[in-house]
């Protein structure tokens, strides 16, 4: 199975909407459609996995270099971030959403504080001592999962990652999110994303979504 399918179709697509700008303007914009999900059956319940978060809103330690909003593919980096820090150091580049809800309250995009009451309520066994930010905002979707994925996958296996729940930003953000749960489920981790943006999320087809009814992180350009 293929985290994007057909991805040679979609790169000569994304070829043509890259020719003719581009950028933040999603006009045209080739949103991945795949047709099946791979699926990994959870081997733990929840009171005892080690779970792992992976937020797309942008967030990244005040003081260090900050993702670039700039970049016309998307930035292909990622943040590995300790869930233990205080919130007022977290600093947020996000791109395509609203960044005055984060500002109301991070767990929104961040839910370390939600999260963390689970472990202390024996919800999940623990949160895992780390958490992994993407800028999500990223059109070229094919070099995403060619470049950051692998090494994405890399670190979950490092630290012995159980689950995943992965929390998308912007309409964008939820194709990126999306296509990062379909490779974590193909490398044997089992996933969940939340979703606010319910049409992109399924047509990506991730093995495992729940559509929040909301639209606090979603501008009105992510509409389409």
């Amino acid at each position: 199975m293929e985290i994007i399918e057909q991805i040679d179709r979609w790169r000569n697509q994304y070829q043509s909407w890259s020719s003719k700008g581009g950028g933040d303007n999603l006009n045209g914009y080739p949103f991945i459609e795949n047709s099946r999900a791979p699926f990994t059956p959870a081997r733990r319940s929840l009171p005892m996995m080690n779970l792992a978060l992976i937020s797309s809103a942008g967030a990244y330690i005040d003081g260090t270099e900050p993702f670039d909003r700039t970049a016309k593919g998307g930035d292909f980096s990622f943040r590995e971030i300790p869930v233990e820090i205080d919130a007022r150091d977290l600093q947020f580049a996000g791109r395509g959403y609203d960044e005055s809800f984060i500002q109301q309250d991070i767990n929104v995009e961040v839910p370390l504080a939600r999260l963390l009451e689970c472990q202390a309520n024996r919800v999940i066994g623990q949160l895992n001592s780390v958490f992994w930010s993407l800028c999500g905002y990223i059109p070229d979707a094919a070099t995403f999962v060619d470049t950051t994925l692998p090494k994405l996958i890399a670190r979950l296996k490092h630290y012995e990652v159980q689950g995943v729940l992965l929390v998308p930003a912007s309409g964008l953000c939820h194709q990126s999110i999306g296509l990062a749960a379909r490779a974590i489920e193909m490398a044997g981790i089992p996933t969940v994303c939340l979703a606010v943006d319910r049409p992109t999320i399924e047509n990506v087809r991730p093995p495992r979504a729940g559509s929040v009814p909301s639209t606090l992180t979603r501008p009105p350009s992510a509409d389409r």
